[in-house]
Order: C-alpha cells, then sequence, then structure tokens
C-alpha cells in the first residue's frame, strides 16, 4: 500500500511539474505575442504620425496655391476693368 501511495504521490508531481513547464511555456508564447502586438501598435502609430505629416504638408501646399490662384484670379480682374475702361475711352471717341 506503501508503494501505491508514494508512486501516486511521484506520479502527481510529475504531472505538476510537467503543468509547470507547459504554464510556463504558455506565459512566455503571451509574452512574445503582447511584445509582438505592441511593435505592431508602434508600428502603426508610425504610420499615423508619418501620414498626418505629409496631410499638413499637402494641406500647407493647397494654401499656398489657393492663395497664389487667388492673387492670379484679382490681377485678371484688374486686368479686364483696365481692358473694360479703355474699350469705353474709345468708343466715347
Amino acid at each position: 500500500m506503501r508503494k501505491i501511495t508514494l508512486a501516486g504521490f511521484a506520479m502527481a508531481i510529475a504531472l505538476t511539474a510537467g503543468c509547470a513547464s507547459t504554464d510556463q511555456g504558455a506565459i512566455e508564447d503571451a509574452n512574445s505575442t503582447a511584445m509582438s502586438a505592441e511593435q505592431t501598435a508602434d508600428n502603426a502609430l508610425n504610420t499615423a504620425n508619418s501620414a498626418s505629416s505629409a496631410a499638413r504638408s499637402a494641406q500647407q501646399t493647397a494654401d499656398e496655391a489657393l492663395a497664389k490662384a487667388e492673387a492670379a484670379m484679382k490681377a485678371a480682374n484688374e486686368a479686364n476693368e483696365r481692358a473694360k475702361r479703355m474699350l469705353e475711352r474709345a468708343s466715347q471717341k
């Protein structure tokens, strides 16, 4: 009876040790997965920051182009007004 009890204890210890190593493996796998997820999140954040910077640059370029277009439109309107006045003066003669 004593041998069976000792064998049972030995078996329980072996199973517990096996579970502990399996649990350690699972913990290491989970840790590796978490580190990979963190790296992926960092990469996504860097990509988003780059995209945001590119968008700000594009917005600035668009604003500058709009300002130049508005200046060109103003100059064209002024030229049209001058031409209109010249035509009116020429038709009065």
